[in-house]
């Protein structure tokens, strides 16, 4: 049997940790857990379990994502040394609802930096792999609601000399976007998740910049969660493994406590 677990952050470690010890596959939404606690208790429920688990960290999913990650393993854009991704999402309704109930997501132990921001720490990890520093700076101005910093800006040290950068708010002013931009020797790439398009710029054989980008035409699906379904249908029925473990979804939730930290 296969349980999707979709419910609020909070009760993540519990009914994940049941699951398991039923013997079922779980496909849980991220972020894996709220705390240092819940996320060590869920993974060493699955590393007990004869089942698959995996972590529906979405954006690994998300076309121009999967192109941009596509483009830096093929090494189109050369050496990678700047990464930047920002989660900008305003949360206003969402903690000041007309009807007056309180949102999950307005409870304080949901970080904005955890419990949305994960999204762009997660793709960061995927495209430039697991930060070995970060310091950063809050400010608290936009929803007077919730105790955590409401814009946070993230500053990492990744891997192989690849500075990064994590940009999350949310109360801003604006439509909800994840713009993503990569930085190699050979090219850059601009994109997010909920444009038709994006933009490469990679240098031609003289190693001269173009002066105007190409554009590649992209699906819009910001939530590929069709895709999801699919890759952890094919572990299960295949014996693979799954491309976001446990594990996985414990790194991505200890580098946004770091942030918060």
């Amino acid at each position: 049997n296969v349980v999707s677990v979709a419910i609020p952050d909070q009760l993540h470690k519990d009914i994940c940790c049941e699951l398991l010890a039923a013997g079922k596959h779980v496909l849980c939404e991220k972020p894996l857990a709220l705390t240092r606690e819940d996320i060590e208790d869920i993974v060493k429920a699955a590393n007990k379990a004869n089942t698959k688990f995996m972590v529906g960290q979405i954006c690994r999913f998300t076309p121009s994502f999967v192109k941009t990650k596509e483009l830096i393993d093929n090494g189109t854009l050369g050496d990678i040394y700047f990464v930047e991704s920002e989660y900008a999402h305003d949360y206003m309704n969402i903690v000041n609802p007309k009807d007056g109930v309180k949102h999950w997501r307005a409870d304080n132990a949901r970080h904005g930096v955890i419990g949305g921001g994960c999204h762009a720490v997660d793709l960061l990890r995927w495209l430039a792999g697991d930060p070995e520093e970060v310091f950063a700076y809050g400010t608290h101005k936009l929803l007077p609601q919730v105790t955590y910093d409401d814009s946070t800006i993230a500053i990492m040290k990744f891997p192989g000399e690849i500075a990064g950068k994590v940009y999350v708010s949310t109360g801003c002013k604006r439509d909800y976007t994840m713009r993503t931009v990569v930085y190699g020797t050979k090219g850059t790439v601009i994109c997010d998740n909920t444009s038709p398009t994006m933009q490469v710029f990679v240098v031609d054989e003289n190693g001269e910049a173009p002066e105007k980008p190409e554009i590649i035409e992209l699906e819009v699906n910001n939530h590929n969660y069709v895709r999801e379904f699919e890759v952890f249908a094919e572990a299960i029925l295949n014996d693979t493994p799954v491309p976001t473990p446990a594990i996985e979804g414990a790194k991505t939730v200890e580098v946004c406590l770091a942030i918060v930290d």
